[in-house]
């Protein structure tokens, strides 16, 4: 359902719209009681009376047409000047004409000026036309009080309509500003892509052709030196995926952080009650010194697809997740996340899928390790390793330390 916001200037758009903008604008004319009871007490002649019905309505109809027309951004319309200029007019005659009740036209005045005219032109007609009221008002005769409570809603109503006016024009600005950057930031984005990709594509694809050449140079005589130059065209392919992964991403790597604050959201709304390590709650640069941006992004991977397998497939009511520190047996640190799950667990024969695999590839270019298999009570078991880089004495209490 579209939302309705009408204001001086909007054109209703639909019929809803329209007896909406109708209601509200007749709620505050009801303020305009003074000038029909003025009519109706029998006080003027026959002549005037009559003379007084036209007027009002010689008011009220350029009035509501205003109120409902749409407002151009810039300039001002001209016929929107000529009616603000009849409404002042048509005030001031039927107040000379008729007397002190009919003051209160010159608020609607004032208020419409406040509304449509660009904030340099309001900030000094908005003061006139309430201005005019006290002079209008000492023509006719006007008390102290009379005339305080005619200016005071005039001058209110027209300086808040200024202020209304000017935060709908800057909304509107900011709202195509906000257009504008995004459409420069996609081009931006683009293009930065493209070139990544050129310069990031270029050099590999280049070095791929050239060694493939080269293998097929030395094949059938050199088979050895064959599968050296293959050797190398893998590992080039596999660092030419990486960078345009990273090129693709924009260079940004998930992290334990936000990745733990979404699966918190998708277990709750699974109904798996999520029971988690304390390790994990906190910055694992903090706690592990030596982990690296790529080895945290690779482990942030990898407790989304795990946790994404239990709310899918495994049926689960439980799922635990730990972070912890081991020692393998090349001596080497590791950090190791573990995800468990009291689910169905996988059936017998039961093959890694692509999310998995890709996620075994992930660990591998960062030096760690996938193992998944069944805890021993059923449900379905993931741990992901990654390498803990050395890291010296004074490095390790930078990181430990707490900051200032």
């Amino acid at each position: 359902m579209r939302e309705t916001r009408l204001g001086m200037g909007d054109a209703p758009e639909t019929r809803r719209e329209q007896w909406i903008k109708l209601c509200w604008t007749s709620v505050y004319l009801l303020y305009m009681a003074s000038t029909v009871g003025d009519l109706v007490s029998g006080r003027h002649t026959p002549l005037a009376t009559a003379l007084g019905w036209l007027g009002l309505a010689a008011f009220l109809v350029p009035y509501y047409y205003l109120v409902l027309s749409r407002r151009p951004r810039d300039p001002l319309a001209w016929w929107q000047v000529a009616i603000l200029s009849w409404l002042y007019t048509t005030a001031g005659v039927l107040t000379l004409m008729l007397g002190v009740p009919w003051l209160v036209l010159f608020v609607y005045v004032t208020i419409g000026t406040g509304i449509l005219l660009p904030y340099r032109r309001a900030r000094w007609a908005v003061p006139f036309s309430a201005l005019s009221l006290l002079g209008f008002g000492k023509l006719v005769g006007a008390g102290g009080w009379v005339l305080a409570g005619e200016f005071l809603p005039a001058m209110m109503g027209g300086a808040a309509m200024m202020g209304v006016a000017q935060m709908r024009r800057t909304m509107r600005e900011l709202r195509d500003a906000r257009e504008t950057i995004a459409h420069l930031a996609a081009n931006e984005e683009r293009l930065r892509l493209a070139r990544d990709l050129h310069d990031l594509l270029g050099h590999s694809l280049s070095l791929i052709t050239l060694k493939s050449e080269l293998a097929g140079r030395m094949l059938p005589d050199r088979p050895e030196d064959a599968a050296k130059q293959v050797a190398d065209i893998e590992q080039v392919s596999r660092q030419a995926l990486v960078d345009v992964r990273e090129a693709v991403s924009g260079y940004r790597r998930p992290t334990l952080g936000v990745e733990l604050a979404g699966v918190r959201t998708a277990l709750r709304t699974a109904g798996v009650e999520a029971r988690i390590a304390p390790s994990l709650d906190r910055p694992p640069q903090e706690q592990y010194p030596g982990l690296g941006a790529e080895e945290e992004g690779a482990l942030a991977w990898a407790l989304r697809e795990a946790v994404t397998n239990v709310v899918r497939h495994s049926s689960a009511k439980r799922c635990d997740l730990a972070l912890d520190e081991v020692w393998d047996a090349d001596e080497g640190r590791y950090l190791r996340l573990e995800v468990v799950d009291d689910g169905h667990g996988p059936a017998r024969g039961h093959r890694m899928g692509n999310g998995l695999n890709g996620l075994e590839e992930r660990l591998l270019l960062s030096g760690g390790r996938l193992e998944t298999g069944s805890p021993g009570r059923g449900g379905f078991s993931l741990k992901a390793y990654v390498p803990l880089r050395r890291v010296n004495e004074t490095e390790t209490e930078a990181v430990t330390s707490p900051r200032g």
